[in-house]
């Protein structure tokens, strides 16, 4: 059986031409826009939800320091705004709150052969007007659970560091070469006080109307 050849006039009639096959044009579209195929641009990826297990929660924003803040104390809150340990609504600048005065001793003076028994010693900072060890207190709290991963450390190498190129450089005391603490670091900055600890310590020694 002798073959059917394509003549011209079979080529007129279209009966030779082979079926184009017309694909939906949505993929060449994504394809000429940079966009993979399997990409849904009808949902919106820009913020990923939170696990269901998880509550959504909104960072807080820290408060804002008092008008009269020395210079390089806010030179410190700004350096302390930066670091990604600390938790920034817990970040707070005060001046230094006396601490309530307890009951009245009798004023018993010394007496006996040895003079023992007096309970008058003397004026203390507390007894001078105005009288105080600090005049400012910066409280700088860690996230919750990274107190024991070295964020304490950390923080505190920030404070010696901002305080220390400080002109003129503030006097701070040698760093010790034994372990600094994992709860709870003081530093003594002269005329104000710098506090850097963790959730648990704050709550059992502080109170929680951010009195400090």
């Amino acid at each position: 059986m002798q073959s059917l050849r394509c003549t011209p006039a079979f080529r007129a009639l279209s009966l030779c031409s082979r079926p184009t096959r017309h694909f939906a044009s949505s993929s060449a579209t994504k394809e000429a826009s940079g966009v993979p195929w399997f990409v849904d641009q009808s949902h919106n990826f820009s913020r990923r939800n939170p696990p269901p297990h998880l509550p959504m929660t909104t960072p807080a924003a820290a408060s804002d320091i008092p008008a009269d803040t020395p210079e390089i104390i806010r030179k410190l809150h700004a350096q302390l705004l930066e670091s990604p340990h600390l938790d920034k609504a817990e970040l707070l600048v005060s001046k230094a709150l006396l601490p309530a005065p307890g009951p009245a001793l009798p004023r018993i003076m010394p007496h006996g052969r040895r003079k023992r028994g007096g309970t008058f010693s003397g004026e203390s900072g507390y007894d001078m007007p105005g009288g105080g060890i600090w005049d400012w207190v910066v409280m700088a709290q860690v996230k919750e659970g990274t107190e024991s991963r070295g964020s304490i450390e950390s923080v505190v190498r920030v404070v010696r560091k901002t305080l220390l190129t400080h002109e003129p450089p503030l006097p701070l005391p040698p760093k010790s070469r034994r372990q600094a603490g994992t709860e709870w670091v003081f530093i003594d900055a002269g005329s104000f006080a710098v506090h850097v600890m963790s959730k648990g310590t704050r709550e059992k020694y502080f109170n929680s109307n951010r009195e400090w």
